[in-house]
Protein backbone atom coordinates (compact mmCIF):
# COMPACT_ATOMS: atom_id res chain seq x y z
CA UNK A 1 0.00 0.00 0.00
CA UNK A 2 1.61 3.25 -1.10
CA UNK A 3 1.33 6.23 1.16
CA UNK A 4 0.03 9.65 0.25
CA UNK A 5 3.64 10.45 -0.65
CA UNK A 6 3.30 8.12 -3.67
CA UNK A 7 5.90 5.88 -2.09
CA UNK A 8 5.93 3.26 0.61
CA UNK A 9 7.84 4.42 3.69
CA UNK A 10 9.38 1.45 5.49
CA UNK A 11 11.15 1.41 8.84
CA UNK A 12 13.62 -1.47 8.97
CA UNK A 13 14.80 -2.62 12.40
CA UNK A 14 17.81 -4.86 13.02
CA UNK A 15 17.09 -5.80 16.65
CA UNK A 16 19.83 -5.93 19.24
CA UNK A 17 20.21 -5.00 22.87
CA UNK A 18 23.48 -3.08 22.58
CA UNK A 19 22.95 -1.75 19.05
CA UNK A 20 19.51 -1.75 17.44
CA UNK A 21 19.84 -0.63 13.83
CA UNK A 22 17.11 1.53 12.33
CA UNK A 23 16.68 2.59 8.72
CA UNK A 24 13.84 4.40 6.98
CA UNK A 25 13.47 4.38 3.20
CA UNK A 26 10.88 5.61 0.72
CA UNK A 27 10.37 3.09 -2.08
CA UNK A 28 8.45 3.82 -5.29
CA UNK A 29 6.46 1.31 -7.31
CA UNK A 30 9.38 0.98 -9.74
CA UNK A 31 11.50 -0.22 -6.75
CA UNK A 32 13.65 2.92 -6.71
CA UNK A 33 14.47 3.96 -3.17
CA UNK A 34 15.51 7.05 -1.25
CA UNK A 35 17.17 7.16 2.16
CA UNK A 36 15.09 8.99 4.75
CA UNK A 37 16.94 8.13 7.99
CA UNK A 38 19.55 5.73 9.29
CA UNK A 39 20.87 5.27 12.79
CA UNK A 40 21.38 3.05 15.80
CA UNK A 41 19.57 2.98 19.12
CA UNK A 42 22.14 2.03 21.77
CA UNK A 43 21.98 0.72 25.31
CA UNK A 44 24.78 0.07 27.78
CA UNK A 45 25.35 -3.63 28.56
CA UNK A 46 26.03 -2.68 32.20
CA UNK A 47 22.45 -1.41 32.64
CA UNK A 48 19.65 -3.62 33.98
CA UNK A 49 17.72 -5.39 31.21
CA UNK A 50 14.47 -3.54 31.87
CA UNK A 51 16.24 -0.17 31.47
CA UNK A 52 17.92 -1.33 28.26
CA UNK A 53 14.61 -2.44 26.79
CA UNK A 54 12.97 0.84 27.84
CA UNK A 55 15.78 2.78 26.11
CA UNK A 56 15.28 0.79 22.92
CA UNK A 57 11.51 1.36 23.03
CA UNK A 58 12.00 5.10 23.55
CA UNK A 59 14.47 5.29 20.66
CA UNK A 60 12.21 3.35 18.30
CA UNK A 61 9.17 5.46 19.24
CA UNK A 62 11.18 8.59 18.45
CA UNK A 63 12.07 7.26 14.99
CA UNK A 64 8.45 6.27 14.28
CA UNK A 65 7.15 9.65 15.45
CA UNK A 66 9.77 11.62 13.50
CA UNK A 67 9.49 9.73 10.19
CA UNK A 68 5.94 8.30 10.17
CA UNK A 69 6.58 5.00 8.36
CA UNK A 70 3.75 3.11 6.67
CA UNK A 71 5.06 -0.27 7.80
CA UNK A 72 7.79 -1.79 9.99
CA UNK A 73 10.09 -4.65 8.94
CA UNK A 74 12.02 -6.48 11.67
CA UNK A 75 14.71 -9.12 11.32
CA UNK A 76 13.25 -12.48 12.33
CA UNK A 77 15.10 -14.06 15.22
CA UNK A 78 16.87 -17.25 14.25
CA UNK A 79 18.63 -19.92 16.29
CA UNK A 80 22.22 -19.15 17.13
CA UNK A 81 24.76 -21.04 19.17
CA UNK A 82 25.07 -18.19 21.66
CA UNK A 83 21.89 -18.28 23.78
CA UNK A 84 22.58 -14.91 25.41
CA UNK A 85 22.77 -13.26 21.98
CA UNK A 86 19.59 -14.87 20.68
CA UNK A 87 17.71 -13.95 23.88
CA UNK A 88 18.76 -10.30 23.64
CA UNK A 89 17.86 -10.21 19.95
CA UNK A 90 14.47 -11.77 20.67
CA UNK A 91 13.78 -9.26 23.44
CA UNK A 92 14.71 -6.30 21.21
CA UNK A 93 12.62 -7.80 18.39
CA UNK A 94 9.63 -7.99 20.73
CA UNK A 95 10.09 -4.34 21.64
CA UNK A 96 10.20 -3.40 17.93
CA UNK A 97 6.97 -5.28 17.23
CA UNK A 98 5.36 -3.77 20.34
CA UNK A 99 6.21 -0.22 19.19
CA UNK A 100 4.72 -0.97 15.75
CA UNK A 101 1.56 -2.28 17.42
CA UNK A 102 1.32 0.74 19.72
CA UNK A 103 1.43 3.05 16.71
CA UNK A 104 -1.05 0.96 14.68
CA UNK A 105 1.56 0.04 12.07
CA UNK A 106 1.62 -3.21 10.15
CA UNK A 107 4.76 -5.19 10.93
CA UNK A 108 6.53 -8.03 9.15
CA UNK A 109 9.55 -10.15 9.90
CA UNK A 110 12.17 -11.36 7.44
CA UNK A 111 14.99 -13.83 7.94
CA UNK A 112 18.59 -12.73 7.35
CA UNK A 113 18.84 -15.02 4.31
CA UNK A 114 15.62 -13.55 2.80
CA UNK A 115 17.07 -10.07 3.20
CA UNK A 116 20.46 -10.99 1.77
CA UNK A 117 18.84 -12.71 -1.22
CA UNK A 118 16.58 -9.71 -1.89
CA UNK A 119 19.44 -7.20 -1.69
CA UNK A 120 22.37 -9.09 -3.22
CA UNK A 121 20.74 -12.01 -5.01
CA UNK A 122 22.63 -14.41 -2.72
CA UNK A 123 21.21 -15.66 0.58
CA UNK A 124 24.65 -16.23 2.10
CA UNK A 125 26.10 -12.81 1.26
CA UNK A 126 28.46 -11.31 3.82
CA UNK A 127 28.00 -8.00 5.67
CA UNK A 128 30.24 -6.09 3.25
CA UNK A 129 28.24 -7.29 0.22
CA UNK A 130 24.98 -6.20 1.87
CA UNK A 131 26.43 -2.80 2.78
CA UNK A 132 27.75 -2.32 -0.76
CA UNK A 133 24.41 -3.13 -2.39
CA UNK A 134 22.46 -0.96 0.05
CA UNK A 135 24.80 1.95 -0.73
CA UNK A 136 24.39 1.34 -4.46
CA UNK A 137 20.57 1.08 -4.33
CA UNK A 138 20.26 4.22 -2.19
CA UNK A 139 22.96 6.06 -4.18
CA UNK A 140 25.03 6.76 -1.07
CA UNK A 141 28.59 8.09 -1.29
CA UNK A 142 29.72 5.82 1.56
CA UNK A 143 28.79 2.41 2.90
CA UNK A 144 26.21 2.72 5.68
CA UNK A 145 27.81 2.05 9.06
CA UNK A 146 27.70 0.39 11.46
CA UNK A 147 26.59 -2.94 10.00
CA UNK A 148 23.45 -2.85 12.18
CA UNK A 149 22.31 0.32 10.40
CA UNK A 150 23.06 -1.19 6.96
CA UNK A 151 21.12 -4.32 7.93
CA UNK A 152 18.14 -2.17 8.96
CA UNK A 153 18.16 -0.43 5.58
CA UNK A 154 18.42 -3.81 3.84
CA UNK A 155 15.40 -5.05 5.82
CA UNK A 156 13.38 -2.02 4.78
CA UNK A 157 14.31 -2.47 1.12
CA UNK A 158 13.61 -6.21 1.22
CA UNK A 159 10.16 -5.63 2.66
CA UNK A 160 9.25 -2.94 0.15
CA UNK A 161 10.52 -4.93 -2.81
CA UNK A 162 8.71 -8.11 -1.78
CA UNK A 163 5.43 -6.18 -1.90
CA UNK A 164 6.20 -4.00 -4.93
CA UNK A 165 4.42 -6.14 -7.57
CA UNK A 166 1.28 -6.43 -5.43
CA UNK A 167 1.21 -2.67 -4.82
CA UNK A 168 1.83 -1.98 -8.50
CA UNK A 169 -0.94 -4.38 -9.58
CA UNK A 170 -3.36 -2.50 -7.37
CA UNK A 171 -2.45 0.77 -9.05
CA UNK A 172 -2.29 -0.39 -12.69
CA UNK A 173 -0.58 -2.78 -15.11
CA UNK A 174 2.81 -4.19 -14.15
CA UNK A 175 5.96 -3.19 -15.97
CA UNK A 176 8.07 -6.01 -17.46
CA UNK A 177 10.48 -5.79 -14.49
CA UNK A 178 7.61 -5.95 -11.99
CA UNK A 179 6.11 -8.97 -13.82
CA UNK A 180 9.50 -10.74 -13.72
CA UNK A 181 9.82 -10.02 -9.99
CA UNK A 182 6.27 -11.29 -9.31
CA UNK A 183 6.97 -14.46 -11.31
CA UNK A 184 10.21 -15.09 -9.42
CA UNK A 185 8.43 -14.66 -6.06
CA UNK A 186 5.66 -17.06 -7.12
CA UNK A 187 8.22 -19.71 -8.10
CA UNK A 188 10.15 -19.24 -4.84
CA UNK A 189 7.00 -19.94 -2.78
CA UNK A 190 6.44 -23.37 -4.40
Amino acid sequence: MASSRGRLRVLGIDPGLTRCGVGVVDVALDRSAVLVHVGVVRSDPAMPIEERLALIATGLRAVVDAHEPDVVAVERVFAQHNRATVMGTAQASGIALLVAGERGLAAATHTPSEVKAAITGYGNADKRQVQTMVARVLRLDELPKPADAADALALALCHAWRGAPARAAASGPLTPAQRAWADAERLARR
